[in-house]
């Protein structure tokens, strides 16, 4: 998909409705679609986060930055994520969230970013974070500038590797809640995304490929 394409489909994609939690659904292993159908997450007292989809231009094609997280003592450690992070109290809204931790994880400042739509958030069991996506872009291509604690590898994937159905997988994971469990995964630019990233992506590639349909 060219960066041209991609613009033209903004004032469909901006009208539409989100796919919602049964876009989700379809990259969640069973396990955890169970779980999230018993649990009451409000009593949990979920912290709250939010990240960035972000689209820009590279030689003319539309890519969207995902990042490698560094090895560390925690439930995401080596895993593919969007940009993003925890709300801090000095953030006004999610959308705020999304965009400051976005410049300081890969350097893209947020003057530069128009955020086109609000996605449909998901809870993730392991951190008891809310997590809240927004969809955004920026016209030219990003200079990025990794911040190496949260980020060992900025990841650029084209458009067309998302909207390939060749690259939706079922892998054997072990994680940091299971072990060797069945796991919907994307396989993009060669590594394995799974998870609340992937199931987020699993919207987000719904909404790309109705917006192509109008």
């Amino acid at each position: 998909m060219t960066f041209e394409t991609f613009k033209e489909l903004i004032p469909k994609i901006k009208k539409m409705s989100v796919p919602g939690e049964s876009s989700h659904f379809i990259m969640a292993p069973e396990f955890r679609q169970q779980e999230l159908y018993r649990i009451k997450i409000e009593e949990k007292n979920p912290r709250n986060a939010a990240v960035l989809m972000l689209f820009y231009p590279k030689d003319d094609i539309a890519h969207l930055v995902l990042i490698l997280r560094p090895v560390y003592e925690g439930v995401h450690s080596g895993q593919i994520a969007l940009p993003g992070g925890k709300v801090e109290n000095l953030d006004k809204s999610y959308e705020e969230t999304a965009l400051r931790e976005t410049w300081e994880e890969v350097g893209v400042k947020p003057d530069t970013v128009q955020l086109l739509k609000t996605m449909t958030k998901v809870y993730i069991p392991p951190s008891n974070f809310w997590v809240h996506p927004f969809l955004g872009f920026t016209p030219e291509t990003p200079d990025f500038v990794i911040q190496e604690e949260e980020v060992a590898k900025v990841i650029e994937v084209p458009v067309t590797e998302l909207l390939n159905e060749n690259n939706i997988i079922s892998k054997k994971l072990t994680t940091s809640y299971a072990e060797n469990i069945e796991v919907p995964s994307f396989i993009l630019n060669g590594y394995t995304v799974w998870g609340a990233t992937a199931m987020m992506l699993s919207e987000l590639k719904m909404l790309l490929k109705q917006a192509l349909e109008l």
